[in-house]
């Protein structure tokens, strides 16, 4: 019998520890976003809720159907919470010695809400020609061109200049990436690309 209270107590701490945990990956998302401001008091809420329950298996579900609720709508406006853990560091400028170091070289070509981008061996100014071959005719929708280099370290992308890119350019990404939403756009374009 004690056995299985023990198990019954492990159990709802595990199933409560998941909810404090799904609540802070949700907050964090959020507030890297701009609709932030719209879900603030509610997380607040659920998080002051969950602080006053004592461990209450009904407060914690309760917690948790909010939150999926939360999600579900964060998601219809289409926000992908997976990239929650991600993060973006712009990092000055580097040239070819950085290949030393795992950086790969990547041309993005940015749109309105759009981004396309190529990666690989090749120099940035072949790299460019063949993005613009790849895009043909929506070649007329890019906003700008950058030529940079990329290197995943864990859960942060680091993106720096190279010799192709003018600092203006440089600077203008930075201001580009300054906006949470097109910064998760960044993120999310090149996650795959580890």
């Amino acid at each position: 019998m004690a056995s299985l209270v023990g198990r019954l107590a492990e159990t709802l701490a595990e199933r409560f520890a998941s909810t404090w945990l799904l609540l802070s990956e949700t907050t964090n998302f959020l507030s890297r976003t701009s609709i932030f401001p719209q879900y603030e008091s509610d997380l607040m809420d659920l998080r002051r809720q969950l602080s006053a329950s004592r461990r209450s298996a009904e407060v914690e579900r309760r917690v948790r159907k909010d939150l999926t609720t939360i999600r579900e709508s964060v998601r219809l406006q289409g926000y992908d919470l997976s990239l929650g853990k991600l993060d973006l560091s712009l990092q000055g400028f580097r040239n070819d010695a950085s290949m030393a170091e795992g950086f790969r070289r990547i041309v993005i070509f940015i749109g309105r809400g759009k981004l396309w981008k190529l990666a690989g061996p090749d120099n940035h100014l072949e790299l460019h020609r063949a993005l613009e071959r790849l895009l043909g005719e929506r070649d007329g929708d890019v906003l700008s061109k950058h030529y940079l280099w990329y290197r995943w370290n864990h859960e942060q992308l680091i993106i720096s200049g190279s010799d192709t890119e003018t600092k203006e350019d440089f600077e203008a990404l930075k201001v580009w990436c300054g906006r949470p939403e097109n910064r998760l756009l960044l993120l999310g374009s090149l996650r795959r690309m580890r």
